[in-house]
């Protein structure tokens, strides 16, 4: 996956890879199809999984965006079970903020089970805001993926028009969902390209669910929040401002 890139529409980020795509995966898919440039920012390289090493879980993502129709993806090296809000770290997503330039930003919920998910919420948000800031003079940070020298010259100040999180990991009412049926099979594609992860193995047993159930998981899940929007097959997100409508008939989603 190239390491280089400008003006992402999309730029979705979350803490492990695999996370993106079980959470906004067929939404990506969705917009890349429409002829949106996504892009996906891992914070870690999933050095502390149960199953597979980091040089594996690099090669599985990047079979994965390929499957999305991602158009740029890099993980940067915040330790693996260590995601913090340090000044360090904020900089560095903010660098890669000003580096894509993205309008939209994804990010993963505020609350959840995994210290990593809801710490990459207000990471990410507060970066975004940090990379609009003019006077703050940013460059791009090093990368284990990247082949050239980082550019010399200052990045210049970005702040993305629109910050919107992914849902699924946790149980709130969405402010809206997606359709992705017509993406769903992909969507699930780019799951099981994760093969350390989600393949058969005593390693985790335990704690991941056998390989025969993560497709009905996937698709029980995408099914509720399809019967939400009156659709098969859904992705749910939230935003915290308002929305904005212009003509009440066209609003979708039947109320009764």
């Amino acid at each position: 996956m190239a390491s280089s890139a400008r003006d992402l529409d999309i730029l979705a980020i979350a803490a492990h890879r695999d996370d993106v795509e079980q959470t906004c995966g067929g939404t990506l898919l969705k917009m890349a199809q429409r002829g949106q440039r996504t892009g996906i920012l891992d914070l870690t390289q999933g050095e502390m999984g149960t199953r597979g090493s980091a040089d594996d879980r690099a090669r599985e993502a990047a079979d994965a965006a390929r499957i999305l129709g991602a158009g740029w993806r890099r993980a940067l090296d915040i330790p693996d079970g260590r995601v913090e809000n340090t000044w360090e770290n904020r900089l560095q997503v903010a660098s890669m903020i000003r580096e894509t330039r993205p309008r939209a930003v994804i990010l993963p919920y505020w609350k959840g089970r995994h210290p990593d998910h809801y710490t990459t919420s207000v990471l990410g948000y507060e970066a975004c805001f940090l990379a609009g800031l003019a006077k703050l003079a940013l460059s791009s940070p090093p990368s284990a993926f990247r082949q050239t020298k980082p550019e010399s010259s200052p990045l210049a100040p970005h702040r993305p028009f629109k910050i919107i999180y992914a849902t699924l990991y946790y149980d709130v009412r969405p402010t809206f969902v997606v359709d992705i049926t017509q993406q769903f099979e992909q969507k699930v594609a780019s799951i099981l390209a994760y093969k350390t992860q989600f393949s058969d193995q005593d390693a985790g047993k335990d704690l991941f669910p056998a390989h025969d159930e993560i497709r009905a998981r996937v698709d029980s899940m995408a099914r509720y929040y399809g019967m939400l929007g009156g659709v098969t097959y859904a992705e749910p997100f939230l935003q915290k401002e308002v929305g904005l409508v212009e003509d009440l008939l066209a609003i979708p989603v039947k109320s009764i």
